[in-house]
């Protein structure tokens, strides 16, 4: 365990290193819109600064034994959908791009509270799925009650709107149930149900329906809303083996918009090559590779669904951000973890790690395989005379 606990430790490490390196690199070249100064070493002492809260509190978790967790699950999973609530509240939510998403902290800035209902709706499932695990196969405590608990978390977000992150958290909630001894036949129906509301909401927003449209069809959109896509996939495919040279990238120069946060991951393609990209890519399959390992050695129910869910919610997150950056997927809006530009983000991922490595700690000793047993381990064998 201490091997996957260090090997998780420096990934993690590897890549908040990379992405403070990245983020000044993409934005040392923008510029503010009312003073029109370079904003570039803002953005980085401002991640800087989330970076050091993200870390204590990683540390804090990692001292802390999950098993405290149990106790405050539902005051944390209500203080969070509270603090999500308030994004609709005048004077206090920010809307930006459509969407009300971020809460306004003076001389702070904007804070997502979405980042951290992840968090604790997945601390709450794993309560659940360990307090009625012998029950988890009934459709009442299988789904009926989990799916409310869900329901009122994404419901939340997705009015935000915020279809994303609605579809990640569906994705992971669903890892963690069927994990939970939840029924196949049980799951089906809600998640008919769910794909039908999706759609119907999809068909009919003009906007998510334009960039759907953008995805399938990006040589029709190349200079509206599949611009930043097309501009992201050159970006990536110009930076070759070694890259460009860091800081001499050419899309962040106004080509790609989001290209410090949502497309960070053309940046690192065009100025550090296919190298950077294959390790990036290499780095998060080591994590959830040690995430699955510390869910497997964990010492109680709770701990193992505690790891399934965080190690999805890292894995699923960047499948998606890459897929958006390499144009599998249409535009999601979502941060690739670690790496992308935005401190409440960084801070959530960050606490997710601490409780992994938390549950490692606290990990049971390794089993004893068929083959290590002999008769004489029986204490109630007979004894030779």
């Amino acid at each position: 365990m201490k091997v996957t606990v260090t090997t998780l430790a420096f990934c993690v490490t590897s890549l908040l290193a990379l992405g403070l390196v990245m983020l000044y690199s993409a934005s040392m070249v923008q510029t503010d819109e009312y003073t029109h100064s370079e904003i570039g070493a803002r953005t980085l002492q401002t991640q800087l600064v989330f970076s050091f809260l993200g870390v204590m509190a990683c540390l804090t978790l990692t001292a802390l034994d999950y098993a405290v967790l149990k106790t405050i699950a539902w005051p944390v999973f209500i203080g969070s959908l509270l603090l999500a609530a308030l994004v609709f509240v005048p004077g206090v939510g920010h809307a930006s791009h459509g969407a009300n998403r971020w809460i306004w902290i003076k001389k702070i800035g904007t804070f997502q509270p979405s980042e951290f209902v992840k968090i604790a709706l997945i601390v709450l499932l794993a309560w659940h799925g360990d307090r009625f695990q012998r029950k988890m196969n009934t459709f009442r405590r299988g789904i009926i009650l989990p799916g409310m608990m869900i329901g009122a978390a994404i419901g939340l977000i997705f009015i935000e709107p915020d279809r994303g992150t609605s579809i990640l958290l569906a994705g992971v909630c669903g890892t963690m149930l069927m994990l939970a001894g939840v029924r196949w036949l049980h799951v089906i129906p809600p998640v008919l149900l769910a794909a039908g509301l999706l759609a119907y909401s999809l068909t009919h927003d003009s906007m998510r329906s334009t960039r759907i449209s953008a995805w399938l069809h990006p040589e029709a959109h190349a200079d509206g809303v599949a611009r930043q896509a097309v501009n992201a996939e050159i970006a990536i495919g110009s930076g070759g083996l070694t890259g460009l040279g860091l800081g001499d990238g050419v899309q962040k120069h106004g080509f790609v918009s989001e290209i410090q946060s949502d497309f960070i991951f053309a940046n690192i393609g065009e100025e550090l090559g296919l190298v950077a990209t294959l390790s990036v890519i290499c780095a998060f399959f080591v994590i959830a590779l040690c995430g699955l390992l510390i869910a497997f050695r964990a010492r109680d129910r709770f701990g193992c669904l505690l790891a399934v869910g965080i190690t999805s919610l890292i894995s699923y997150q960047t499948i998606i951000n890459l897929s958006v950056a390499t144009s599998l997927m249409p535009n999601k809006g979502l941060a690739l973890p670690f790496i992308s530009a935005g401190g409440s983000s960084l801070v959530a991922m960050l606490m997710g790690v601490g409780i992994l490595l938390s549950v490692a700690r606290q990990a049971g000793p390794p089993k004893i395989s068929a083959s290590d047993y002999v008769a004489s381990d029986n204490p109630f064998a007979a004894k030779a005379a």
